[in-house]
């Protein structure tokens, strides 16, 4: 795979395949598409990656069009292989939400399937060829007009913290919402103020306060940030593996890839699930009302 790339360093091929898609405001060039990592980083916040956007919501499309499609063609005599498939992920979905979500909410199982579906999705991405999506980029852009290495393409969305971190503060926002739903604006308060440590003296519970709530408001935060920062740190040190394998002998590649390819199954369905699990988990915690 490196070899069609021999005219670049080690280093400039990987950082490179590290590099987003970005188009935003640059300090001195006003808004335009970065051509350089330099360039991207230079936009700061007022820049947004294509590639990512572009991957995570056509996968998206793509998970909703066929759950869409096969519902509309499911049949209750014996189902095909792609119906038996997909009552098998919903079957498995549903029952850890029923062993792990003690509330009432109908939502937490539809949120539930999308998340675990979507995220091995945008995991999968990082079983293809890590240089065969980048240099059809590459090409499409010579004929474009531009410089193919000026043409960044990174093609597995979870690899972005802005991608797995945009997740988690949805789910964290969701947190929020039952929280105060369920307990009222009043006992939310109170659960970042009265606990975990309390008191009978008015005095001194007054005075736990402040140490309550920063305990408790670091501990709440600390959910959206590890939920997002587990997730991309797996994927992120994933795709850096296939990275360098590429940069092999060709003979080595197909040594090392296809090991490695076999056992990332695993990582990417398990990142998938810990994510969906632990939004579950979390969604429970703020359903409760035993405090």
């Amino acid at each position: 795979m490196a070899e069609a790339n021999a005219e670049i360093t080690s280093n400039e091929y990987i950082n490179h395949h590290l590099t987003n898609w970005t188009f935003g405001n640059h300090p001195t060039e006003g808004w335009i598409v970065a051509e350089t990592k330099q360039q991207a980083s230079e936009m700061g916040f007022n820049a947004i990656h294509l590639d990512s956007m572009l991957w995570s919501i056509g996968l998206g499309v793509l998970f909703c069009a066929i759950f869409y499609i096969k519902e509309k063609r499911a049949t209750s005599g014996v189902p095909g292989k792609m119906q038996a498939f997909i009552e098998m992920i919903v079957e498995f979905v549903d029952s850890n939400v029923r062993d792990t979500y003690h509330g009432t909410s109908k939502v937490i199982a539809p949120l539930a399937l999308t998340i675990f579906v979507w995220i091995f999705l945008m995991n999968f991405m990082d079983l293809l060829p890590v240089d065969y999506l980048p240099v059809i980029a590459q090409k499409i852009g010579g004929l474009l007009g531009h410089n193919p290495h000026h043409v960044y393409m990174k093609v597995v969305p979870s690899t972005d913290p802005n991608v797995t971190l945009g997740m988690s503060f949805s789910v964290f926002a969701l947190i929020i919402f039952y929280s105060i739903k369920e307990k009222g604006f009043g006992g939310f308060i109170g659960e970042l103020t009265l606990h975990p440590f309390s008191a009978k003296n008015p005095i001194a519970k007054i005075l736990l306060i402040p140490v309550n709530f920063i305990l408790e408001f670091v501990t709440l935060i600390a959910k959206p940030i590890s939920l997002g920062l587990r997730l991309f740190g797996n994927m992120y040190a994933g795709e850096l593996i296939f990275v360098l394998i590429a940069l092999m002998p060709f003979w080595i590649q197909w040594v090392l890839s296809v090991p490695w390819a076999i056992f990332h199954i695993l990582v990417i369905t398990l990142q998938a699930f810990v994510f969906m699990m632990l939004t579950i988990v979390y969604l429970s915690l703020a359903s409760q009302t035993e405090h």
